[in-house]
């Protein structure tokens, strides 16, 4: 047996030849379809960039406009919305639409200082000016980012998603209760309620008792396997989108079976889209397998 394990090592080692030192690299995978827009640094010191994602028929059907998904921490997300467009489609569950990744630009970005800066709406740990900036970059959304896509891009006006997961989830339900009619539809993945221990519950009891309605369609997810703490205010959450409680919402809510924090973020956006696009999701028709 010890003989059979050394031969089999040997023709694995002949088998696919070293490449050799002085060869170029290997060009990598580009995403099809995708540009890539870095903006200005703005007062703030902040320097974004926009992944611009576009639709297999953007460039054949020049009269054609599409909703736009916008998707917070674009450096990670981005690819998963893009990788399940297809299917989305192809399937008939959702129709063609723009993504927009709403990343940084720079060398080497520390994500996880950036993205704690602003995608929270109250200040959580230790250096107090280092969070809770959310509605800084709400108003970076609705009056840079929005205007500039809308301009640049043959975009539809009237169907407009945002989404995020962690961090971008309690932006996304925080989006929601404090510009309702901004986006038509919200995917709030695994979101962290239990920042701020638990402020956006009290968020959402004031925005409740302003009277204001919310006409939107939410899809909100936890992963199954999560831990206690960060799971049980995502629950809370979900209480509060009891039926009757704001008549004008279409809502859904699933505990991703079996998958953790990152693990349940394809299926939930997938799932997200699905939901929120459900209104203009193509007619089935006969059965286009393959």
């Amino acid at each position: 047996m010890k003989s059979f394990h050394a031969l089999l090592l040997a023709l694995t080692a002949t088998a696919v030849p070293a490449w050799p030192a002085d060869k170029p690299a290997l060009p990598g995978y580009v995403i099809p379809r995708s540009e890539v827009r870095t903006l200005p640094v703005n007062a703030a010191g902040r320097h974004y960039a926009l992944f611009i994602g576009l639709p297999a028929s953007y460039a054949t059907e020049p009269n054609k406009r599409y909703p736009v998904v916008y998707v917070t921490d674009g450096y990670w997300d981005f690819q998963k919305i893009t990788a399940i467009h297809g299917p989305l489609v192809y399937d008939r569950y959702a129709p063609e639409f723009i993504t927009v990744g709403m990343g940084y630009a720079g060398e080497n970005p520390n994500f996880g200082d950036l993205r704690r800066w602003e995608l929270s709406p109250v200040a959580f740990g230790t250096a107090a000016d280092a969070s809770g900036h959310a509605r800084d970059f709400l108003d970076t959304i609705e009056k840079l980012f929005i205007p500039l896509v809308d301009k640049e891009y043959r975009t539809d006006p009237k169907m407009r998603v945002l989404g995020g997961a962690s961090l971008g989830g309690l932006f996304t339900l925080y989006s929601m209760f404090t510009r309702p009619d901004l986006f038509n539809g919200y995917i709030a993945v695994t979101p962290a309620v239990a920042v701020g221990d638990g402020w956006l519950l009290k968020y959402e009891e004031e925005f409740k008792k302003s009277g204001k309605a919310l006409n939107a369609r939410l899809y909100m997810t936890v992963g199954g396997n999560e831990a206690t703490g960060f799971v049980a205010p995502i629950l809370r959450m979900n209480q509060r989108f009891a039926p009757g409680r704001y008549p004008k919402l279409a809502y859904d809510f699933r505990i991703i079976d079996g998958e953790r924090h990152a693990g349940n973020q394809i299926e939930s956006y997938n799932r997200g889209l699905r939901f929120v696009f459900a209104p203009l999701a193509p007619e089935l028709g006969p059965s286009i397998d393959r």
